[in-house]
């Protein structure tokens, strides 16, 4: 068993005060940021973080990049033709440090990294099932990714050196065909700013920009989640289907008793999609079934998320140390609730209520205290679910040395 896995690097960030102003959104207060900006208008705030020491260095984010577990991204520039590398990348198979126009792109460094989760935890006035990852991008003078659009919220955090932006309220987003990158064919630069160490800039979605290093720099992106309807229908369906199976309704095969001779066999028969058609139409959901759903979908981790799977400990001896440390969701985990439900991880609970207070304690806070366990260690089945979850890795104890 590896020790060192059970315990957390950090305790992680707690939930940000609506109400209190930040110097993170420029004096503003997050429901005045949500209420005004948020989905509307670029916002530039400078020293969002003054003093910023980068969470990173450049040589661990190439660690980084060289892994089979992290998802990472070289884009180049040379000669007037762009390239797109999917990594890992061994650090002497990067280009020179002294080559222009080339930019390194890894994502999920908050996993692997408590500094940058600590970053990232920061814009949780935002929610959870909305909040996706913090992307590094190291650039060399020069570097970037073309001028683009996301279909995604962004904050553009410059951590060290400088980096010009150039940004575009234009509707004409078509792209240069035939490239690995998705480039606009047409960019009008409307404003244009250069970012330094602590300065940031939020984009809403389907705004054009193009952000261009400006010697070595290194630019953390805070990027959301905004699934498309069609994937997320798709996936309800399959899901929809599993949670159906004990509908009556459903249940059986199709038969055509009396189904006359045919002299058309390549002809659909009208009678079978009769049949199926009446059978679909069983299928019916509720406002708390696609709310089941969403937990579930967007608690589950991406497939590059590995947990450090812990071989055994004794309940006895985790209830001890739980006790005595706390409890502490791994970096990788997400945990989410409704009205009726807990998700973590892709699984659902449905917790009672006396147990529900202490789980949706614990997705907010992403921690519960040494004294909070202690206040809810005697609920049924508690320490045995924690347990479990620490043995698949999802949970952890607090930082021992604290």
């Amino acid at each position: 068993m590896n020790d060192s896995a059970l315990y957390a690097q950090a305790l992680p960030p707690g939930p940000v005060d609506p109400d209190a102003p930040l110097t993170l959104l420029g004096g503003m207060t997050p429901a005045a940021f949500m209420r005004d900006i948020w989905h509307r208008k670029p916002l530039l705030v400078r020293q969002a973080v003054p003093g910023i020491v980068p969470p990173v260095s450049r040589e661990s984010l190439f660690q980084l990049a060289d892994r089979d577990d992290v998802e990472s991204r070289l884009v180049s520039h040379f000669r007037n033709r762009w390239k797109l590398e999917q990594g890992p990348f061994a650090a002497d198979n990067l280009p020179s440090l002294k080559a222009r126009q080339w930019s390194l792109l890894v994502q999920g460094v908050n996993l692997h990294d408590s500094a940058a989760a600590d970053l990232l935890g920061q814009f949780r006035f935002v929610p959870d099932a909305r909040l996706d990852d913090l992307m590094v991008s190291y650039a060399t003078d020069g570097g970037g990714v073309g001028p683009h659009f996301d279909s995604y919220d962004v904050f553009l955090l410059q951590v060290s050196g400088r980096r010009r932006w150039r940004i575009s309220s234009q509707t004409k987003l078509d792209l240069v065909p035939d490239l690995p990158l998705k480039i606009l064919a047409d960019f009008t630069a409307e404003e244009e700013w250069v970012l330094e160490p602590g300065d940031m800039l939020y984009l809403p979605p389907q705004y054009a920009h193009d952000g261009v290093a400006d010697g070595e720099c290194m630019t953390y992106s805070i990027g959301f989640r905004a699934p498309a309807y069609r994937e997320l229908a798709g996936h309800f369906l399959a899901w929809l289907s599993e949670t159906v199976e004990d509908n009556e309704d459903l249940n059986g095969r199709y038969a055509d008793a009396g189904e006359p001779a045919t002299a058309h066999p390549a002809q659909l028969p009208a009678q079978m999609v009769r049949a199926v058609t009446e059978k679909l139409s069983a299928l019916r959901w509720s406002g708390s079934m696609v709310s089941e759903f969403l937990g579930a979908h967007l608690s589950e981790p991406k497939p590059s998320v590995e947990f450090a799977e812990i071989s055994e400990i004794a309940l006895k001896k985790y209830n001890k140390l739980a006790l005595s440390h706390g409890v502490v969701l791994a970096p990788g985990s997400i945990a989410l609730y409704d009205r009726t439900h807990f998700f973590i991880n892709g699984e659902a609970y449905e917790p009672p209520s006396a147990l529900a207070r202490w789980l949706r304690l614990l997705a907010d806070q992403r921690c519960l205290s040494a004294a909070e366990v202690t206040a809810c260690a005697d609920l049924p089945d508690l320490m045995e679910t924690f347990h479990h979850w620490a043995l698949e890795g999802w949970l952890q104890f607090g930082p021992a040395s604290l």
